[in-house]
């Protein structure tokens, strides 16, 4: 979930549907525009307006490094998000729980791996390159 209007709407949506959705909220890190998320103050807000979201439930963060052949500037990226991670670790209410750090594709997983991502996303490992 990349800003607080679409945590919202996904929260309307699940109170229709008497569900509890289970979100991360992505973390821009990136230095492109062909990347999304939140800002560190955004982040912020969306936490703490979570806690009047009665169907939503904050498992962890997100974010997407650099598409870039440059594996510093991209570990750095983790890296960045891994400490934003921290500063939010210590939250365990029944709306949030940051349980899950989710950084690392295909292309740089291991270094994702190495800056304490617990989830990856490998689909073109797995399947292919998309079509």
């Amino acid at each position: 979930v990349d800003s607080l209007k679409l945590l919202q709407e996904i929260n309307k949506q699940a109170v229709k549907y008497n569900r509890t959705v289970k979100v991360l909220l992505q973390v821009y890190i990136a230095k492109e525009e062909t990347k999304f998320g939140m800002n560190e103050e955004e982040l912020q807000q969306a936490i703490e307006q979570a806690s009047h979201l009665s169907n939503i439930n904050i498992c962890g963060l997100m974010g997407m490094a650099s598409f870039s052949n440059d594996m510093e500037l991209v570990r750095n990226e983790f890296r960045s998000l891994k400490k934003i991670f921290d500063q939010y670790s210590h939250i365990s209410t029944s709306y949030c729980r940051m349980q899950w750090l989710s950084m690392g594709m295909s292309a740089d997983y291991g270094i994702a791996l190495e800056e304490g991502s617990n989830m990856v996303r490998i689909g073109s490992l797995l399947f292919g390159s998309r079509q």
